[in-house]
C-alpha cells in the first residue's frame, strides 16, 4: 500500500514524554466489583503506570460468557480515578457506550478487535465523537488486514479527534498455536512505517494469551520501536471472571515493568551514527546484487516457461520443486540462516517464477 504526501495522516502525540520512555496502561480484563477495581488501581498507582484500562462492556464469543457489568462499573471507574488519581480508560462498541463513557468522565476510549472490523461500527463511534476532545486508541482487527485497521484510524481522525494510538493486539488464526492470537509484527510495522508518528501500543495480554509469554512479547515490542505496553492485572488473577490465564498481579505486574527495557529510536552519539551508516550503506550494496539476481533468475524462469509451452509441459514441476526447497534449506542452514526464513524465501521465489510463466503461457503465440 503507497500513500502520497496527501493522503498521510498526522497525529499529536498521545502521551508528552513519547519517544523518551515506554507509555505503560494496566488494569483487569474486566471490573467486576468496585472492591476489584480499588484494590487493583491502588497497587498500579504506585507502579506508575500512564492509564488505568478495565472492560465495562465484554464482547464475548458466546452469549453464556461473563459480559461485564455495564453502567455501573463506570460508576467504579470514576471512583478509582478519584481515588488514585489515575486517568482511566474503557472499550466502546456503540454511540451508547460512548455517550455513558464521557457521562462519567472516562480519560481514553478504546475500540476494540471486534468492532474495528466493522466499518459501520467505527463510523458510528466517529459520528459520537464529532466535537469532542478525548484521546481514542484503536486495536487492530481480529482479521490481519491493515487497510482495515488503517480505516479505522482514518474514520476516527475525520471526527477531529487529536489523539490518536493503535494497539496492537494480535491476530485470529484457525487451530492452536504458540500464542493466543498471533502477532503478525510484520503488519504492525507496515502501519509505524506509514504513519511513524501514530503511537503504537502493544497489548501483550491478548497476543500471548499466558502469563508465561507476557514478557518475552512485550519486550519484543519495545525492541521493535513501538511506544507503550497494556497488560491485564487482576488482584486474583485464577478467579477472574474472564481471561484469568493471561492476566496477572499488581507485583507480577511491578516485576515485569521494572526488566522491561526501552530503547530509544536514534543517538546522538557520532560514533554510532558513522558505524550505523557504514553497516547500512553495505547492506544497501547487498540489497541491490540480490534483486540483480533475483531479475536474472526470473529472465532464466521466462525462458523455462517458453519451453514448456513449447513442448506443451506443465508449469509446476513438484519433484523440481522439492529440489529446490531441500537443497535452499541444507545450504542455508551450514550459513547459519533460519529455517523459517529460509522455506520463506524459497516459497516466495518458487511462486513468482510460476506467476511468471503462467503469463508465458498465457501470451499469444
Amino acid at each position: 500500500m503507497i500513500f502520497s504526501e496527501k493522503d498521510r495522516l498526522t497525529f499529536s502525540p498521545f502521551f508528552p514524554d513519547k519517544g523518551s520512555r515506554a507509555y505503560f496502561m494496566a488494569g483487569p480484563c474486566s471490573a467486576e466489583s468496585e472492591e476489584q477495581m480499588l484494590e487493583t488501581a491502588r497497587h498500579l498507582a504506585q507502579t506508575g503506570i500512564d492509564l488505568f484500562r478495565a472492560g465495562v462492556w465484554k464482547p464475548r464469543t458466546q452469549p453464556n460468557s461473563f459480559e461485564g457489568i455495564g453502567e455501573d462499573a463506570l460508576k467504579w471507574l470514576a471512583t478509582v480515578k478519584s481515588e488514585t488519581g489515575l486517568a482511566v480508560s474503557t472499550e466502546v462498541a456503540n454511540a451508547s457506550h460512548v455517550e455513558l463513557a464521557l457521562k462519567y468522565g472516562v480519560d481514553v476510549l478504546w475500540i476494540g478487535a471486534r468492532s474495528t472490523v466493522s466499518p459501520f461500527t467505527v463510523q458510528e463511534i466517529a459520528d459520537s465523537l464529532a466535537g469532542v476532545d478525548i484521546p481514542v486508541m484503536i486495536k487492530n482487527p481480529i482479521n490481519p488486514d491493515v487497510r482495515l485497521w488503517i480505516g479505522a484510524i482514518e474514520r476516527i481522525a475525520k471526527a477531529n479527534v487529536q489523539k490518536i494510538a493503535a494497539i496492537h493486539r494480535g491476530f485470529s488464526s484457525f487451530g492452536p498455536g504458540h500464542f493466543r492470537n498471533q502477532p503478525r509484527w510484520q503488519i504492525a510495522i507496515e502501519l509505524k512505517r506509514l504513519f511513524p508518528d501514530l503511537t503504537l501500543i502493544c497489548d501483550s495480554s491478548h497476543i500471548s494469551g499466558r502469563r508465561d509469554l507476557l514478557e518475552e512479547v512485550a519486550q519484543k515490542a519495545l525492541d521493535l520501536n513501538y511506544d507503550g505496553i497494556m497488560l491485564e492485572v487482576h488482584p486474583n488473577p485464577d478467579q477472574a471472571l474472564s481471561d484469568p490465564q493471561q492476566q496477572i498481579t499488581p507485583e507480577e505486574f511491578r516485576a515485569i515493568k521494572s526488566r522491561l527495557i526501552f530503547r530509544p529510536a536514534d543517538s546522538e552519539n557520532p560514533h554510532f551514527k558513522q558505524s550505523l551508516e557504514s553497516l547500512r550503506r553495505q547492506m544497501d550494496e547487498i540489497d541491490e546484487e540480490i534483486l540483480s539476481l533475483l531479475a536474472r533468475r526470473m529472465g532464466l524462469a521466462d525462458e523455462i516457461g517458453l519451453c514448456k509451452k513449447e513442448n506443451n509441459i506443465s508449469i509446476l514441476q513438484t519433484r523440481r520443486w522439492s529440489e529446490i526447497l531441500e537443497r535452499n534449506m541444507e545450504q542455508g542452514l551450514a550459513m547459519g540462516l533460519n529455517p523459517e526464513f529460509i522455506t520463506n524465501i524459497s516459497k516466495a521465489v518458487h511462486q513468482e517464477s510460476i506467476n511468471r510463466q503462467h503469463e508465458v503461457m498465457r501470451k499469444p503465440d
